[in-house]
């Protein structure tokens, strides 16, 4: 039956709630089927062990309606359920244009934050339509799929929120398209690692307290990346190219990084890195953990030294842009269906240019232009803004683990 036809059509609410158990779904609708009803619509919901399931139904024939009800309570009793029935017309109200869904993290999520963004989102002329937790830790993530109301003016309307109860907040266009995000691409230093990989080769050159500065002024926006670069690679001259083996054993993933891989990997998306640091170590981490794309900087050796140069293309700020769109290319998906992650002002441009730019314990100025951001220090929180549930990640580490 057809919206339009069932717009007028007398219909019922059977509301079943109480301690769930294997079997109810199926036993409410045997009961129901004996009285020639059609389905409109179902919904379930279990918390704590305590289920609320809602079927909306057809009005039975005529002089059949008292029984249906009297079997119905009849039965739900038989299984120490309690059922509500309420008569009707039609369907479920439409929904309104603009749909989006709000996914809240929380370590914790208070019931302070979570009346103050359900106001919000009320007052920006939004209406929840459903709620579901995502998971429970390490973080507390909550999704709000809502409707109503266009999607960067709820964006906006929840910023304060985010800021004033440090919890974090991404709202993004409902749709099919969410779960078609097929490519994720991410920064390196302080994203996938929770190194500065020139700060590592500084510190076997002597030089680390100079590289420091000028990468912080780099990261900050003060500096051209591409001066800043040359800058620091020419203070490693002379170093030892057997260096590079130490490096990569010093590099520390960031908490959470080889869950979000493994995961995304798992439910067929393609994964890559884009970095400023260079192919020394990012070809190794591409090995490790099993990347689809990799590029970045070439430290120049000759006779077993670093000669303090770089070769081939330098990957700055518009390069990392540049080289999203080419493994968009490569992967076979459009931009609007990618997922870029980072943490510095040289991320902006790519962050930008995805479908959904995550900014990761990022710098003030590129919280502020990313589409969202994640504050807490686990990479695969990530993986909640793209609607994965705990669960899927639980059973993506069995299936990697078998």
């Amino acid at each position: 039956m057809s919206a339009s036809q069932t717009s007028d059509v007398p219909t019922l609410l059977v509301k079943i709630f109480g301690k769930d158990r294997p079997g109810i779904t199926a036993g409410l609708f045997d009961t129901l089927a004996a009285y020639s009803v059609d389905v409109v619509d179902i919904e379930q919901v279990v918390t704590r062990g305590r289920i609320v399931l809602c079927a909306l139904v057809t009005q039975p024939p005529a002089g059949m309606e008292g029984d249906l009800r009297a079997t119905v309570h009849s039965w739900a009793e038989s299984i120490k359920m309690q059922a509500e029935i309420i008569s009707g017309k039609g369907d479920n109200r439409p929904r309104g244009l603009g749909r989006s869904l709000v996914t809240v993290l929380g370590h914790p999520l208070t019931s302070e934050a979570t009346a103050s963004v359900a106001a919000r989102i009320t007052k920006a002329g939004g209406n929840i339509d459903r709620i579901f937790r995502l998971a429970k830790y390490p973080v507390t993530a909550v999704e709000f799929a809502v409707s109503g109301v266009e999607t960067e003016a709820l964006r906006t309307a929840l910023v304060t929120d985010a800021a004033r109860f440090r919890i974090d907040i991404a709202v993004v266009a409902a749709g099919l398209y969410r779960r078609a995000q097929r490519l994720v691409v991410m920064d390196v230093d302080s994203t996938l690692i929770q190194d500065e990989v020139i700060e590592l080769f500084a510190a076997h050159a002597g030089c680390e307290d100079q590289v420091a500065e000028v990468t912080a002024a780099a990261m900050r926006g003060e500096l051209d990346f591409e001066q800043s670069l040359h800058a620091r690679v020419a203070l490693l001259e002379g170093l030892d190219a057997s260096v590079i083996d130490k490096v990569r054993s010093e590099v520390r993933l960031t908490p959470g990084a080889r869950t979000l891989i493994r995961t995304l990997k798992r439910l067929g998306y393609q994964v890559g890195v884009v970095s400023g640091g260079f192919t020394q170590v990012t070809d190794d981490l591409k090995e490790r953990l099993g990347l689809d794309f990799a590029q970045a900087n070439t430290l120049e050796i000759v006779d077993g030294k670093l000669t303090g140069r770089v070769t081939g293309e330098i990957v700055d700020r518009a390069g990392k842009a540049r080289l999203l769109r080419r493994f968009a290319a490569e992967a076979g998906v459009p931009l609007s269906q990618t997922v870029a992650i980072g943490d510095g002002a040289n991320d902006l441009d790519m962050l930008n240019a995805a479908g959904l730019g995550v900014a990761f314990n990022a710098k003030p100025v590129v919280r502020e232009a990313a589409h969202t951001a994640v504050n807490v220090p686990f990479l695969d929180t990530v993986l909640y803004l793209l609607g994965v549930t705990r669960e899927e990640v639980e059973a993506a580490d069995t299936i990697a683990g078998d």
